[in-house]
């Protein structure tokens, strides 16, 4: 069963050195006081052995250990495209001036009649087809997305899209930008500690309704998008999810979010004759993003490659072992950063920053969707992924493809 803190599962890939290093009892450090290293950590799960009688019950569910792997992506992309020449004739900005600074191009906005569900169910059909795998025959269906279709989620909507008779489980997680990685994870703990054989995972989001489109300091960044993976019960000597390892940091909250803010109007208040003191509440909306690029690029630049090697350190691999390293898709300086210090050279980096900008959850789906269908990733290869984002969290898994 897997030890979600730390990310390490058993059994244990067989052909690795896997080894389970001490608890040391370290606290996560602080947003503002990182140390220079990250410490590996994991605490041993307690054995129980349980009654005669409870393991004899035939009501009470046996929870079978296996392996996992991705067998299935897929992505969708609104048909608006926006380019960088496009943004130059409403806010200060340039081609030259956005390219040099963040390598992107242009990116895609949903408009019109389009949403978010039925780009994420477009992206999901794809990755159904890939694995070959029916949608009456998922298990679970994770939405990952901050920008979600309707407050209470779009999971259960993704389900009806996709025309699940069996009516599986369908949820959102919300974790912006580090959103797909942790869905990824959830995917693999439920197929491992609960029996699922499959589940499908999709990352996807459209910023641009909360981006300030006259502020160039944020509205040249992002891009709507959804990609997906359906993840498979598998032979633990077949697993793909070598290790993990996850974080977050509240006190960074005030680098990067999406507030809530009360509307002017006093209708409602007025409405009550002044009974209740504050009450009713007054109506309330999300505010634009508001985010410090300068302390985001440098959370980045530091957190991402720590987590990365703490991550192939649990999985008893050498960063040489590496076949591509595929990051959140938020600024190629960022991506170059982390490829140089862990020495990976740009040839096995996936970037399609270019084209696409920060599509939040949907980026690194998206991005795997594309080197797959392209040829240039193939199966049995070891991908290092890392996301980072608002909240502020940010984390990295090893898997292989296929």
């Amino acid at each position: 069963m897997a030890n979600a803190s730390s990310g390490l599962f058993s059994p244990s890939v067989p052909n690795l050195r896997f080894k389970v290093p001490p608890f040391l009892g370290i606290p996560i450090p602080r947003f503002d006081r990182f140390s220079p290293k990250v410490v590996c950590f994991a605490a041993p799960i307690p054995h129980k052995t349980p009654p005669a009688s409870a393991s004899s019950s035939p009501s009470q569910p046996r929870l079978v250990s296996q392996g996992c792997k991705l067998v299935g992506c897929g992505s969708a992309i609104p048909s608006l495209q926006i380019s960088n020449d496009d943004l130059s004739k409403f806010v200060d900005t340039s081609d030259e001036w956005i390219s040099t600074r963040t390598g992107i191009r242009s990116r895609r906005v949903l408009s019109g009649k389009d949403n978010l569900s039925n780009l994420a169910a477009d992206a999901a059909r794809k990755a159904l087809e890939m694995a070959n795998v029916d949608p009456d025959d998922l298990d679970l269906i994770l939405m990952c997305t901050s920008t979600p279709d309707d407050l209470f989620g779009s999971g259960p909507q993704i389900q009806k899209e996709l025309g699940c008779k069996t009516n599986p489980l369908a949820y959102d997680i919300t974790a912006a930008c580090s959103g797909f990685l942790l869905g990824l994870i959830s995917a693999a703990s439920h197929i491992r500690g609960s029996g699922f054989k499959n589940v499908l995972v999709i990352g996807a989001d459209a910023i641009s309704r909360y981006v300030d489109w006259t502020d160039r300091g944020t509205c040249i960044l992002f891009g709507d998008a959804a990609g997906a993976v359906l993840v498979q019960a598998c032979d633990s000597d077949e697993d793909g999810l070598f290790s993990f390892d996850l974080h977050s940091d509240g006190s960074g909250l005030r680098h990067l979010n999406v507030s809530i803010k009360q509307n002017d109007s006093n209708d409602a208040l007025d409405s009550s004759n002044g009974s209740v003191l504050d009450f009713p509440p007054r109506l309330s909306s999300y505010s634009c993003l508001q985010m410090n690029g300068k302390e985001v690029f440098r959370f980045a630049v530091r957190c991402v490659p720590q987590s990365i090697e703490c991550a192939l350190e649990k999985a008893g691999l050498p960063a040489s072992s590496i076949d591509w390293l595929l990051l959140h898709q938020a600024n190629q300086r960022i991506i170059d950063a982390v490829a140089t210090r862990l020495e990976v050279p740009s040839e096995r980096v996936i970037s399609n920053l270019a084209n696409y900008g920060n599509t939040s959850a949907a980026s690194i789906p998206l991005a795997l969707d594309e080197a797959v269908r392209s040829g240039k990733v193939k199966a049995g290869q070891t991908i290092a992924a890392a996301g980072f984002g608002a909240g502020l969290t940010w984390g990295s898994a090893i898997i292989r493809w296929g």
